[in-house]
């Protein structure tokens, strides 16, 4: 087994890229706006999520592989992973506390009572008692604050995953495909309290892009890719991603598309994951269709120029910063929507609230950033 070896130069397309995710998902989480038509999930199958679960895992295996590629550091590696699990853990409470104290302040102070009945807020009220179980416990979650519990599940899971990549990347990959088979085949997922169901991103299903990205992140650390660059792959890569457009864009594409789409899962008796649309249990399109634009944009040397250029910095800074970002964006989306709530609809409000929050995750990006360069000096 080859061990991973540090990287020379840090990588700005990881950073840039999760600084794009970051910003697209704020704006996926402020429904309503006319920004929302410029989002990558307007322009294929997948969204800004896939894209940041993928780039969490290659980002995963650049920090912690070191500690698992030999003897003697394991538990080394296992400890700094589940501390990160532990921040990840606070950070979620204490934006969803947020969270709810600003759906209840709009409602409480500006008679915007309808935040407290979007996004799962409503079982405050409905049923407080399981609602304080649930909270602490992951298993109730507000929309717009699901990722990082996703994301503390599939870091939690990190040792084994990174530990079993190194020394049988194949092996791992097929077991890995096989649990996100079965899960979808069986439904299974966790459990959801109070309220009904399971959890609206599944780890189970989930964890394929997490060990797809960790599989990633090892080959850079060595170097090299875990796909070559090949023409006829290219190819096909860019066939689906203008499949994806041409259905995202044109309802009668949408149509057609479906009426294939069914047939052949009709005619072969596919599994209805294969073929179907679904987010939690992350089905074929979305997932084929991530994982075509992470081919294509990793292909060309022209996408780590750009993300190079200083036009991209603020996205690198977003990038660098994730946890913070994401977790104050959380708190800035509910903002925003208790703003969109109470006031009417505009363009000016939307670019306002839009611009605003932006605005305000590059200054804390900054923020964090200029603390830790004087906290260096200092030392």
């Amino acid at each position: 087994m080859r061990h991973p070896e540090a990287s020379s130069a840090r990588d700005l397309r990881l950073d840039v890229f999760r600084g794009l995710a970051l910003v697209m998902i704020f704006i996926n989480h402020t429904p309503g706006t006319v920004f929302e038509n410029l989002t990558s999930r307007n322009f294929g199958f997948s969204d800004a999520a896939e894209g940041f679960v993928l780039m969490s895992g290659i980002a995963a295996a650049l920090a912690y592989a070191k500690f698992f590629a030999g003897p003697g550091s394991y538990w080394a590696g296992t400890g700094r992973m589940w501390r990160r699990v532990w921040t990840l853990y606070q950070v979620h409470i204490v934006t969803t506390v947020i969270a709810v104290g600003i759906a209840a302040a709009t409602a409480l102070w500006f008679g915007g009572f309808e935040m407290m009945q979007k996004n799962v807020v409503s079982a405050s009220y409905k049923k407080p008692l399981q609602y304080m179980i649930g909270i602490p416990l992951l298993t109730h979650q507000l929309g717009y604050a699901n990722i990082l519990p996703l994301y503390a599940v599939l870091l939690f899971a990190g040792p084994v995953l990174l530990w079993s990549a190194l020394r049988w990347p194949l092996r791992t990959m097929a077991v890995s495909v096989l649990v996100w088979a079965l899960v979808a085949r069986f439904w299974i997922n966790f459990p959801a309290f109070p309220n009904k169901g399971g959890w609206f991103f599944n780890p189970l299903s989930w964890q394929l892009l997490f060990v797809l990205g960790l599989l990633i992140g090892i080959k850079l650390k060595q170097g090299q890719r875990l796909v070559p660059v090949r023409r006829d792959l290219l190819a096909l890569a860019v066939a689906w991603l203008l499949v994806g457009l041409g259905v995202a864009q044109f309802p009668a594409i949408q149509d057609e598309f479906g009426h294939v789409l069914w047939f052949v899962q009709d005619r072969l008796n596919l599994p209805w994951f294969v073929m179907a649309f679904d987010k939690t249990y992350l089905s074929g399109p979305r997932l084929t269709h991530a994982l075509a634009l992470a081919y294509v944009l990793s292909a060309f040397p022209a996408v780590r120029q750009a993300c190079a250029h200083r036009l991209a910095a603020p996205f690198a800074l977003l990038g660098r910063n994730g946890l913070a970002v994401f977790g104050f964006g959380v708190v800035l989306c509910y903002t925003a929507n208790g703003i969109k709530t109470v006031l009417p609809a505009s363009f000016a409000l939307d670019l306002a609230v839009i611009s605003a929050g932006v605005l305000l995750m590059l200054a804390l990006a900054w923020s964090k950033e200029a603390w830790r360069r004087a906290e260096q000096r200092a030392r």
